[in-house]
């Protein structure tokens, strides 16, 4: 397996915490495990990792992905939906528009191509870092 593409997913997004009681799965917790399930039978898990992360700082833009890959532009979408009717339709456009990000070198995805939940939520594209001199 060679995971040198990576799907990061906070964990907190859009969590239901009361008085730092937790009360409910979390938006992102809900994507987390619909994504896990949908990779099993997708055709780039060889190329991708999931990895879950405890927060990306974006906590007023809940849900929050990221797509990150050496020598590539650095993708940071939030606002995701992840409630129960629409978490099966952003995991699958999150899977989607992680293969158009595979398929280009420099990783960067046009706005017209990206699938709709993604499209809006772009927060950042963060360039790579330059080669070492």
């Amino acid at each position: 397996m060679n995971h040198q593409h990576i799907i990061f997913v906070c964990t907190r997004c859009g969590s239901s915490h009361q008085t730092k009681q937790y009360v409910a799965k979390s938006g992102g917790e809900r994507l987390l495990e619909k994504l896990q399930t949908l990779y099993h039978d997708w055709m780039l898990q060889d190329e991708f990792s999931i990895q879950p992360v405890e927060c990306m700082g974006v906590c007023d833009q809940a849900c929050a992905i990221a797509f990150v890959c050496f020598n590539k532009h650095t993708y940071l979408f939030g606002d995701l939906p992840a409630d129960p009717e629409r978490v099966d339709n952003t995991a699958t456009a999150v899977l989607d528009c992680a293969s158009q990000y595979h398929a280009k070198p420099d990783g960067l995805l046009p706005y017209a191509k990206r699938p709709e939940p993604l499209r809006a939520g772009a927060i950042a594209r963060i360039p790579p870092l330059p080669p070492c001199q």
